[in-house]
């Protein structure tokens, strides 16, 4: 005699539609996981790959200056991290680029940065001898000169040019005082102080070109004309420069 079914038996069987139902169920919640897990890891990968690590002073006269450069750089879409001058080169490594600003101490800035694998750019002329950017004479190789407000833009078609035309450029909004440096043969020249040909203001090295002492960039390389607080005085043409060494330097 066959039993009949008790209602609210748990070990009946699934009505071929409620089995239907729940494995469209359970295939929108997989699709849901499996569409968010990627993204998270997506945006952790893209935050990660733009992350700047910017050298200061973090208790110097000029940290605000620094802290505006980053906020900057923040809303251009590069997270960066401040560090203090002593960090230690081999925790940037996973970093997209590297910023010596010149508010550090240079004789408290580790050697290491010089080999570090990862593009860097720089406006402190006393480590210029240091990265292997320039010789080591002190106003010969490089220094900085007292109150300039013109480029001489010698390098146009180059990117770090901003599409600004060759010649004279203006880019601080007052006179003030310029970072410059005499490159190794390696180097692409892209601006000199305005009537002194001899002091490249801005200049770059590409991966693996040589610089002083016969040295290979190991990533690219930039110096910028700026000093200390320099940064709040930029011209639009200034900025200009500036977000493009910034974008050349990480391979934008």
């Amino acid at each position: 005699m066959k039993r009949k079914n008790a209602p609210n038996n748990p070990n009946r069987e699934c009505h071929p539609v409620d089995q239907t139902r729940r494995r469209t169920l359970l295939s929108a919640l997989g699709l849901a996981t499996a569409s968010v897990v990627p993204a998270i890891s997506r945006a952790s990968t893209v935050e990660s790959r733009n992350k700047i690590v910017m050298v200061v002073q973090l208790n110097g006269p000029n940290v605000a200056v620094d802290e505006r450069i980053a906020a900057h750089l923040g809303e251009r879409g590069y997270p960066v991290q401040l560090v203090d001058q002593n960090y230690r080169p081999d925790l940037a490594r996973d970093a997209s680029l590297i910023i010596i600003s010149s508010t550090v101490s240079s004789k408290d800035v580790l050697p290491e940065w010089r080999a570090l694998p990862v593009p860097l750019v720089t406006w402190e002329n006393d480590l210029l001898d240091d990265l292997a950017m320039s010789g080591k004479r002190h106003d010969v190789d490089f220094g900085e000169t007292e109150k300039e407000r013109y480029l001489w833009l010698v390098n146009a078609p180059h990117p770090i040019s901003a599409g600004l035309a060759a010649g004279t450029v203006n880019v601080y909004g007052k006179q003030a005082a310029m970072s410059w440096g005499k490159p190794g043969l390696g180097a692409s020249i892209i601006a000199t102080v305005y009537g002194q040909p001899d002091k490249a203001a801005i200049f770059a090295y590409e991966a693996g070109a040589t610089m002083d002492y016969e040295t290979l960039a190991p990533a690219r390389r930039v110096m910028f004309f700026m000093s200390n607080d320099s940064f709040t005085n930029l011209s639009p043409s200034g900025q200009r420069l500036f977000d493009a060494a910034i974008d050349w330097a990480r391979g934008r």
